[in-house]
């Protein structure tokens, strides 16, 4: 969706005041994105649709054509999937999303499924990381992750800034991998994963609050993004860093000692 019609939608809209308008027509110009990218049919209906029904119309549309395309690419069918993993951060719905694309694509009944939500944007690590942990206890395994973001319940319609940055800075999007624990898929997989660090940084009161879901003063559901958001990623992108420095430098030092003793 091109920056102008997005813009154009926010003011026929008419639940905005100018400076929160303005904001937006700031924020887009200078976010970087395409023309091309696009939000949920949902927000281009004057007044917005808002509602649990849509966010579901949103993750079908999303999720489904992800996980088919995959399965195209890869020449697997959804019986053989023995994990499903589904991060959504700000979206959990009863029945689940992992739920819904059971039933649609009519996996088996002893599939291992789970959905992640509230995680933010470390749920697609974190996702990976559960993969890998259950691969390795699962041998001769497949798992599908499947990460997105659904962006129409917490479309936010208020006035203040820190709030009005969600609104400008997702698009809808979604993306899905296929992991696999079977000796068989060696010599085919793109990539081998080696080593996956993660730093739980919640207990910090700045890292707790840099990114927080809530309603304003009229009641308006929101997520605010605060300033601290970028120093927060820095630091835990600088320990995140420093231990997987560690860890490879152990790798190389047993390389280097079985190499001298062999």
């Amino acid at each position: 969706m091109p920056h102008s019609m997005f813009l154009e939608y926010a003011y026929l809209d008419n639940q905005m005041d100018a400076d929160s308008l303005s904001f937006q027509v700031k924020i887009t110009e200078k976010s970087g994105f395409s023309e091309e990218t696009g939000i949920p049919d949902c927000m281009t209906l004057l007044p917005t649709g808002k509602s649990l029904s849509y966010a579901r119309d949103e993750a079908e549309l999303v999720i489904f054509s992800t996980v088919s395309d995959l399965f195209k690419k890869n020449n697997i069918v959804p019986k053989s999937i023995d994990i499903l993993i589904i991060d959504s951060s700000m979206v959990s719905p009863t029945p689940s999303l992992s739920a819904m694309v059971v039933n649609k694509f009519i996996m088996r009944s002893n599939i291992m499924t789970f959905n992640l939500s509230g995680m933010g944007c470390s749920s697609g690590i974190l996702s990976v990381s559960l993969a890998k942990d259950l691969l390795r206890v699962r041998r001769n395994s497949l798992a599908i992750i499947v990460s997105t973001e659904l962006l129409n319940v917490n479309r936010y319609i208020g006035k203040d800034p820190s709030m009005l940055l969600t609104n400008c800075l997702f698009r809808t999007s979604g993306a899905a991998i296929l992991l696999s624990s079977r000796d068989q898929d060696k010599r085919k997989a793109k990539y081998e994963l080696q080593h996956l660090v993660r730093t739980n940084r919640a207990k910090d009161d700045q890292s707790y609050n840099c990114v927080f879901q809530d309603v304003d003063s009229e009641m308006k559901l929101w997520v605010s993004i605060s300033k601290d958001t970028v120093k927060v990623a820095g630091d835990a992108l600088k320990t995140n860093i420093g231990s997987i420095c560690r860890k490879m430098r152990i790798q190389s030092r047993l390389c280097a000692l079985l190499h001298a003793r062999f």
